[in-house]
């Protein structure tokens, strides 16, 4: 019983993050702008996402797209890479690789921390170190993260347009082909009445 509610609680979990980035990904692809400066914008908010800053990383992330005039709203899209339902998750990892290169003592690598650190006062006095430990580990993660993010994103819009771009030019040629039909019947009707008076 407890592995089949442990089971429902992963699939709810995944479920959550899956509609999550469904959602993003639905509003990424709608920003209307250059598909190279939306793929910085994510690139950016991902790299941002990635940083223990939480709370601020919007700001942080519409304050340097405007200082590098990139797209604002891709780079917050990109920010919440990092909200309440996925923070748990990316938090753990970039506290886990942090960890790992400064090669402190008290990393979460280390089963005695995990027991010791589970006051809430032990969290506060150690608030910095865990700062610093999440910060390398996000600068880590956060390189090749928005490296991959700035090239899935680019090609994805840039595919998304092209496709717009195809079905407005086949709506037009449409109407196109409806106008010249129409006229056609205009120009029989006239020829048709036109022989209608000479007869008479």
């Amino acid at each position: 019983m407890k592995i089949g509610k442990k089971n429902t609680a992963l699939y709810r979990y995944t479920d959550k993050i899956k509609k999550i980035f469904k959602k993003g990904y639905e509003r990424f692809l709608k920003i209307r702008g250059n598909p190279r400066e939306i793929a910085y914008g994510i690139a950016l908010g991902l790299f941002v996402g990635m940083s223990p800053t939480i709370g601020f990383q919007t700001a942080i992330a519409l304050f340097f797209a405007a200082v590098f005039k990139i797209n604002k709203i891709s780079a917050v899209i990109g920010v919440w890479i990092t909200n309440p339902v996925t923070a748990p998750l990316i938090y753990s990892i970039t506290y886990y690789i942090g960890g790992k290169i400064i090669g402190n003592s008290n990393s979460i690598n280390n089963p005695e921390h995990i027991e010791e650190g589970a006051s809430f006062l032990n969290m506060i006095f150690n608030a910095h170190e865990i700062f610093w430990i999440m910060s390398v580990g996000g600068i880590v993660l956060g390189i090749p993260l928005s490296v991959a993010g700035y090239i899935f994103s680019y090609s994805a819009i840039k595919k998304y347009q092209e496709e717009i771009k195809q079905k407005l030019l086949k709506q037009k040629q449409k109407l196109k082909e409806i106008k010249e039909k129409v006229k056609e019947k205009r120009k029989k009707k006239k020829t048709r009445r036109k022989r209608k008076k000479q007869v008479k």
